[in-house]
Order: C-alpha cells, then structure tokens, then sequence
C-alpha cells in the first residue's frame, strides 16, 4: 500500500516537473519573440514595438519603448523619433495631465532638434496638446490663447508646410471660440443695455478678427445696439451691409424690418 501511494506522488511531481519545464520553456520563448533577432537593429525593434502598441492605444507600453531607445540607444539615428513618439503617446492618452507632459515632450524635441524634419510636425503637435484644452466660449480663453499662438509660430516657422491646411483649419476653430467669448459678453451688455461696452466688443471682434465664422450676427448686434442708442445714422449702413452681403443669414429679416423702421423714422 505504502509503495503503491509512494508511486503515485512520484507520477504527481513527475507531472509538475515537466509542467514548470515546459512553463519554463514557453517563457522563455516568450522572451525569444521580444527580443531583437540583431543587436544591430535593436533601437529599431523597440520602435516598432512602440508603434504597435500605440496602434492599439497602449499609450504606457509604447513609451517604455520609445524611452528604451532614448535612454539605451544614444547614438541610434531614431532617438529624435523616439522623443517625438513620447509625446505623441500623451498626446494620445488625452488626459489633462498628459496633454501637459505632451506639451513639455515637443518642447524639449524643438529644442534638441530644430531641423528636423519632423520639427514642424513637433510645433503642430504642441499647438493641440492646448487645442485639446479648450473650453467653451463662456469658459477660461486661456488654452484658447495658447492654441492661437503655437498656431501662429508655426505659420512663421514652416510657411511651405503640407501641415498649413490642417493648422488653417484648427487655428479657424480656435479663433472663433475667442470671438464667440467676445461676443458673448457684448450680447450681455446689449441685454443690460450697456451700449458703450457693447459696441466695444463687437467692434473689437471687427478689428481683430474680421474672418469670424458668424461676422454677420455681429454686424447684426452692433447695428441694434447703435440703433438703441440713438446713433441710428451708424446703424443703417450695417444693417443694410447684413442684407446685401449676408444673404443667408438668419438674421437678413430682421435686418429688413430694422432697416424699413429706421428709413421710416
């Protein structure tokens, strides 16, 4: 009996052994498949690697990447490329938290690389990690601020760039929510029927951004408000301007009727 349970504990940890060694050997394998077939080509390896998993939204797994070829790699022609994907994996991640770090990545890569190819990629980079920030008009313009002037560095800094579309884009947006901030203020003085403050603001909006997506409400706001406050030779030429040049406009009838009123008086 004692021979016959002492057979069956060898048969039990005979089992195990070959269970840790084919664990073992599956581990080890495991590794195999990590690790770079050529030294020579290793910065390479762990760049790719790091690409892969920002494909799949691994944001810390590919910056364990990217950084090994920073830190291991010092004279590997992808260090640069490797400080650029750094902050495109915060830049990714999206978190308040890691747009700030994204931010400090694409600084410290113009810095250490100012011509490089991807310099312009880097600045435009930089200008959405604020971009991302953004709130609404009603908000703090603060990040609405910093867009517009990493926007405007990259228009000065890379002029012929295949980026200018998309930053033109992006900045158009930007701009807007600043106007619409303005604008918003000068309603709330018209409602208040602080006209001074409001011809203000909507005039500020004409001088500083006459290219404002819905110029034609403010041109519309300001002729009431002048209307209102008796100052209607300054107010007819812009209601008039709304019907002619803003035809579809959602406020030309109202434009029409203020216009007709006004001609009456």
């Amino acid at each position: 009996m004692i021979k016959h349970h002492s057979k069956a504990w060898q048969r039990v940890l005979g089992a195990a052994c070959l269970l840790l060694i084919l664990t073992a050997a599956t581990g080890c394998a495991g590794k195999k498949n990590n690790t770079p077939p050529d030294p020579a080509v290793a910065d390479q390896f762990l760049m790719q690697r790091g690409r892969e998993a920002m494909v799949k939204k691994r944001w810390i797994e590919a910056r364990e990447y990217f950084r090994e070829v920073i830190d291991n790699y010092s004279s590997s022609p992808l260090r640069p490329e490797a400080k650029l994907a750094v902050g495109d994996s915060y830049l990714g991640e999206a978190s308040t938290e890691s747009l700030v770090l994204a931010a400090n990545e694409y600084r410290e890569f113009l810095t250490f690389y100012p011509r490089h190819p991807q310099a312009e990629t880097a600045q435009y980079n930089l200008a959405m990690t604020y971009f991302k920030q953004m709130k609404k008009a009603d908000r703090d313009p603060t990040s609405t601020k910093e867009t517009l002037a990493e926007f405007d560095v990259f228009f000065q800094r890379y002029p012929e760039s295949a980026l200018t579309p998309e930053v033109k884009t992006k900045w158009r947006i930007a701009r807007d929510r600043l106007s619409e901030t303005s604008f918003g203020v000068g309603v709330s003085y018209y409602k208040r029927k602080w006209y001074p403050g409001a011809i203000d603001r909507f005039n500020e909006i004409l001088r500083d951004d006459p290219g404002y997506t819905n110029i034609d409400q403010v041109y519309y706001y300001l002729a009431e408000t002048l209307a209102r406050a008796d100052r209607k030779g300054e107010a007819i030429p812009l209601f008039d301007r709304v019907v002619k040049e803003y035809t579809t406009s959602e406020f030309v009838e109202k434009a029409q009727k203020r216009l007709q009123e006004l001609k009456a008086q």
